[in-house]
């Protein structure tokens, strides 16, 4: 038997164990101890040569598993699935237990676990390794790759309790860790680690260093890749936006260009409301100083849920007269964002309402609201503001000539008044389209305060009415057209009342014509509203008739015949009717101090026709006609029918 049988071994890949048969066999057959020497020597070297042959078929395996694995990666975009990929291979390739890396946390100066893969501890999982700390903290520290086959054993290692709790509440035993490296920058450790004590070669150190390489470059194509997308997507919402922005800009100006239009062309509040619908969208309601809708409805806005404000709604705090408590509310919401947007000077957010406000001097002149669903862009917000000012331009402007014609109107009401003679007082009427030929009433109103804002409401109510309007003193004058004096009266009374948020009193005389009569109807409305305020009828309105036997002491004309038929114009009537004795009977029961006997003993007639009598009378004077304020017009009126028939 010669030593080319151990080559026929080489050749059929035989195991360690076949490579003893040979000699076994020369033994068994008698060969001499040179024979025997020289086999076990053609052994050896076939051991050798078939344990390099085996390390190279393990290292070409290997090779081609980090060829795959390189493969892989490069095929993978998304960072977390690059880095299960890379802690999956490892553990496939050194055949251990559990694998898992950690990153390198710059904020923090430590690392963290970042993936794993076998392990089933949630403590582990969440473990963090400071710089030099246990074995994967040495490794980042170092960048040099650390093993061990028994972790709780190894001295070289700084055991920290977290640490140690975690790997044992793990179960593992061996360790080994190479450096992340991204040329001399370490950005993590990869691991793989057994549940028993087990050594690791060098050969493994090796491969999973080699692994480690490839997973680093991986890592940064991925995190590259990750941030050229995320700068990509920035940049196309960068992009967006400012294509937004732009086409907002746009839209603001194109708006501005719009309003700025209407203004030179003598457009109005309405036609700036219309086009910030048009360009906004929703719908807008336009508030006076008053909190008095201009244009829109109030009550159909609704701020929306936990949007009402506390405030109340303009200076006379009296929200829309429809629409119950909720639209109260609404106009105290609206009122309550009205006076922050005044505050701050811009755009304020009240539920679904965007609310823009404009004051002159600390007061408000007008308050845009937009009812609007969604968000709003700040420039939108801006558009807003600008037709707000816009409006209160318009507002400002037509205010200075309400002023100026209110000027102009007043000093011709105050001649009138002070100076019925003087020449061209109708010319000047009819030039501010007052025909003083015509029926007017003149109105008297104590208002008690608010002299600026009682003055710009008389004057703009005289402009609308084509009459005239001034401020003497305390009181405000006008001449309204009208033949109604006491009516004209009321209506002005309880409108600048709602107006001033004060109760007025106006006292009213008329109907006059020409300019001669005027001096003495103010002198007479004077004294009606003087006798308003002295009967306590506050905030009401009248002219003389309406005010009884009070309107004959302070009435010019002494309009008896009147006051006798509004206090027993239905008792004479009857009796000439009738031929009744009704207005005798009742002369009798006053003269009798309200006794029927003795107004039965005076008639000579019986009791009970007085009662008859009576009660046709309370019939035809209506309920209360015994009161005292009113058996003293009676009785005044039965004197003067005495005197006058």
């Amino acid at each position: 038997m010669n030593a080319g049988i151990f080559l026929e071994l080489l050749a059929r890949e035989a195991s360690s164990v076949e490579f003893e048969g040979p000699i076994l066999a020369a033994r068994a057959a008698g060969a001499d101890a040179a024979t025997l020497a020289e086999l076990e020597e053609a052994k050896l070297t076939a051991l050798k040569v078939r344990a390099q042959l085996s390390r190279r078929a393990r290292r070409e395996a290997e090779l081609a598993a980090l060829f795959d694995t390189a493969s892989d990666l490069a095929g993978l975009r998304d960072l977390d699935a690059v880095l299960e990929a890379i802690v999956r291979r490892a553990r496939q390739l050194l055949g251990t237990d559990v694998a898992y890396m950690t990153l390198i946390d710059s904020e923090r100066g430590d690392t963290r676990m970042r993936v794993t893969d076998g392990s089933v501890s949630a403590k582990f999982r969440n473990v963090r390794l400071a710089m030099g700390t246990g074995l994967g903290g040495l490794v980042a520290q170092t960048a040099t790759p650390y093993a061990t086959a028994d972790y709780f054993a190894d001295e070289r290692f700084d055991h920290r309790a977290h640490i140690d709790e975690a790997v044992h509440d793990e179960g593992l035993v061996a360790i080994l860790g190479v450096p992340l490296k991204l040329g001399a920058r370490v950005i993590g450790v990869l691991f793989a680690s057994n549940r028993s004590v087990r050594p690791f070669t060098q050969d493994e150190v090796v491969l999973l260093g080699s692994l480690a390489a490839h997973a680093a470059v991986a890592i940064d194509n991925a995190r590259l890749l990750q941030e050229t997308r995320n700068a990509l997507e920035e940049l196309s919402e960068a992009s967006r936006q400012a294509k937004a922005h732009g086409e907002a800009v746009e839209r603001a100006a194109l708006a501005h260009d719009r309003m700025a239009g209407l203004v030179l062309r003598g457009g109005g509040v309405r036609d700036v409301a219309a086009v910030v619908t048009e360009v906004l969208g929703g719908s807008l309601v336009v508030l006076d100083e008053t909190g008095q809708a201009i244009t829109g409805d109030l009550g159909a806005l609704d701020p929306g849920e936990d949007a009402h404000g506390s405030g109340r709604p303009g200076r006379s705090g009296k929200g829309p007269a429809r629409g119950g408590r909720a639209a109260g509310t609404t106009a105290e919401a609206i009122a309550e964002a009205a006076r922050s947007s005044r505050a701050l000077g811009r755009t304020v957010r009240k539920g679904n309402l965007l609310v823009a406000s404009m004051d002159v001097g600390g007061e408000p002149l007008c308050t845009l609201v937009l009812r609007h669903e969604g968000p709003v862009a700040d420039t939108d917000q801006r558009i807003l503001e600008r037709a707000a000012l816009v409006t209160a331009l318009l507002l400002l402007s037509r205010r200075t000539a309400a002023e100026a014609e209110g000027r102009v109107r007043g000093e011709l009401l105050d001649d009138l008044i002070s100076r019925p003679g003087l020449d061209g007082l109708a010319q000047r009427a009819r030039r501010v389209g007052v025909d003083l030929n015509a029926d007017h009433v003149v109105i008297v109103v104590r208002h008690g305060g608010g002299r600026e804002r009682a003055a710009f409401w008389a004057s703009s109510q005289a402009t609308l009415k084509g009459g005239l309007a001034a401020l003497r003193g305390d009181e405000v004058v006008l001449l309204l057209p009208g033949d109604r004096p006491g009516p004209l009266a009321k209506r002005v009374a309880s409108e600048l009342s709602a107006s001033l948020g004060r109760p007025a009193t106006a006292g009213a005389a008329g109907p006059v014509r020409d300019a001669e009569p005027i001096a003495a109807a103010h002198r007479e409305a004077q004294r009606c509203a003087d006798a308003l305020l002295a009967l306590g009828r506050t905030g009401d309105g009248a002219s003389a008739a309406e005010l009884g036997f009070v309107g004959l002491l302070v009435g010019d004309g002494h309009d008896i015949e009147a006051f006798l038929a509004s206090t027993l114009g239905p008792v004479l009537a009857y009796d000439a009717r009738r031929g009744t004795a009704l207005e005798r009977t009742l002369t009798a029961y006053y003269a009798a101090g309200g006794s029927l006997s003795r107004t039965a003993e005076a008639l000579h007639i019986h009791v009970n026709t007085v009662t008859q009598r009576l009660d046709r009378i309370g019939r035809l004077l209506g309920a209360g006609w015994q009161d005292p304020d009113r058996a003293l017009e009676i009785q005044l009126a039965l004197r003067l029918h005495r005197l006058s028939h």
